[in-house]
Formats: C-alpha cells, sequence, structure tokens
C-alpha cells in the first residue's frame, strides 16, 4: 500500500497514535507522518505509505497555516490548554489593537526557544520526558519565521489568530511568548492545522471515513489518496519512456533531453506511476535519488 493520505486529526490523539491507527486500517506497517502535531491541535496530518516513506525528506521544512485561540490571563507549563497553571489568574486589560500590536513583535525570522513539553531532543531525551521528571529543561533558541500573525477578534481573554509559519515553528511558544510580553501570561487554548506544503484541509479523511474505505473495498480506499501527480508541485514532473523508467527502476543514471534547467526531478511511468525523483548530475544527465518502485 503506496501512498499519501491526508487525515483531519481528531482531538485528543496523538500523532502516532493517528498513525498506529491506519497502519491497523489498510493493513500497511510502513506509515510516517509529515509534522507532528499535538495532542489537542486538530486539522491536516498528511501521512506516506510504504515506499512513498521515503518522499518524507523533501517536506522537512514545509510551511504550514494555522488557526487557533490565544487565551490571555495565565501561563501553564507546557504552553497549552493541557498543562498546569504557573499562577494564579490575572486582570487582563489588553485591547485587540495592543494585541495585534505586540504580534507584530513576533513576524519575520525569529529566535524561538521550543516548549519544555516538547518532543526536541537533550543529550538524546525528548524534552518531555524530562520535564514530567521535574528535571531541569534547557532548550537552545532555533530560528523560525513567521511570515503571517494575525489576531483576528478577542472576545473577553480569547484572541482568535490565524498563522503562516516555517516548518519546527511552535505556535505554543508564540502564544506563551505573548503573554510574557503583555505581562499578564497566555497559553495556547485551541489549534487546528490548515495545510501543510500542498496538502489542506479539502483533502482530508476522518480515520471513520477511512475505515469505512478500507472496509468497502481496495478501490474506495485507493480513492482516498492523494493523486502522484498533485505531490510535491513546484517540482517539475517528466513522463519516461520504458527505457528510461526501466534504468531509473535499477537505480541507473538517464538522459532527460527536456530537463536541463532543472535541479530535482519527479518521474513517472504513465499518468500515475511516480518511480521516483531524480537528481541533475551535468547537463540532462540526471542520477535517481531516490527510487519508488
Amino acid at each position: 500500500m503506496n501512498g499519501v493520505l491526508v487525515i483531519d486529526k481528531p482531538a485528543g490523539m496523538t500523532s502516532h497514535d493517528v498513525v498506529y491507527r491506519v497502519r491497523k486500517i489498510v493493513g500497511e506497517r510502513s506509515v510516517g507522518h509529515l509534522g507532528t502535531l499535538d495532542p489537542m491541535a486538530t486539522g491536516v496530518l498528511p501521512l506516506v505509505l510504504g515506499n512513498m516513506t521515503r518522499l518524507a525528506q523533501f517536506y522537512l521544512k514545509s510551511d504550514k497555516r494555522y488557526e487557533g485561540t490565544i487565551r490571555l490571563g495565565f501561563a501553564t507549563d507546557t504552553y497549552d490548554a493541557e498543562g498546569e497553571a504557573l499562577g494564579p489568574p490575572q486582570p487582563v486589560n489588553v485591547t485587540v489593537d495592543r494585541l495585534r500590536e505586540m504580534a507584530l513583535r513576533f513576524m519575520g525570522r525569529i529566535q524561538q526557544t521550543p516548549p519544555p513539553f516538547s518532543a526536541k531532543k537533550i543529550a538524546g531525551v525528548p524534552a518531555y520526558k524530562l520535564a514530567r521528571k521535574n528535571k531541569e529543561v534547557s532548550l537552545e533558541p532555533v530560528e523560525v519565521e513567521v511570515r503571517e500573525l494575525v489576531i483576528k477578534t478577542l472576545t473577553g481573554k480569547d484572541a482568535a489568530f490565524q498563522a503562516h509559519v516555517s516548518g519546527g515553528t511552535y505556535l505554543r511558544s508564540i502564544a506563551h511568548d505573548l503573554g510574557q510580553e503583555l505581562g499578564v501570561g497566555a497559553h495556547l487554548a485551541s489549534l487546528r492545522r490548515l495545510s501543510v506544503a500542498e496538502f489542506d484541509l479539502a483533502q482530508t479523511h476522518t480515520l471513520e471515513k477511512l475505515q469505512e474505505a478500507a472496509t468497502a473495498g481496495e478501490a474506495e480506499l485507493a480513492a482516498l489518496f492523494v493523486h502522484p501527480r498533485r505531490l510535491m508541485p513546484t517540482m517539475p514532473a517528466v513522463t519516461a519512456d520504458d527505457e528510461t523508467a526501466a534504468k531509473m527502476r535499477h537505480g541507473m543514471a538517464v538522459n532527460l533531453a527536456e530537463m536541463s534547467k532543472a535541479g530535482l526531478v519527479k518521474v513517472f511511468a504513465g499518468q500515475n506511476e511516480l518511480i521516483g525523483i531524480a537528481a541533475r548530475v551535468a547537463g540532462t544527465l540526471f542520477q535517481p535519488k531516490i527510487v519508488l518502485v
């Protein structure tokens, strides 16, 4: 079972929980995801299955879009609604204009410290495992890019926002740091991912729908997969003849005359079969970078 599925992750499940469920439903052991979502978060969770797991390397730094709610008034140890409050509630006398002004400070390339309850590793150990044992968690700031952070509304203590960020950005940290800047504390109350790279909510399926399709038959299940031609749309594609396709499958260099200016190329056999990704060596000579079949 090779392909890409986009699941609408429900709240309360980890990304690994979703991977485990999909493995059971489709009967494919090799399943991975393209970007972790915290348990409380919902939305776009792309999964790569079978040989398509080899495509994950091309999505490591993919942009992501979100909508969610930041609750002002107190911070939590996890930076979200699932953590313990770090102090008593504070009075919130902040206008939406003030909030929007402060949000501008987080735009562009910024240095961001990941939350202590995160999967970032310290000496090979995930930070959240140390935090749960009340051990010191010291994480180094990393550079991320916030392309958009828009405060839509402020209702009471809840600020609705939309964000467009680079891979590796923690919206939890933005919520926490914003609360620190305002002096009232804040945490991420809700989060829904709208897109990852080229995948968006319109392509998602629930786990229930996936189960129904798998029960109905192979054709119904296959219909839920993203068409291979829609993957990595910014990368040029070429349809190989039989000889070129055979060479690609065996990891041999191939001549792609029409792709002399491309760096990486998706190579197809026919309309539906993605054979692999080839990297230009020189001129029109390309070497397979990954082979999928």
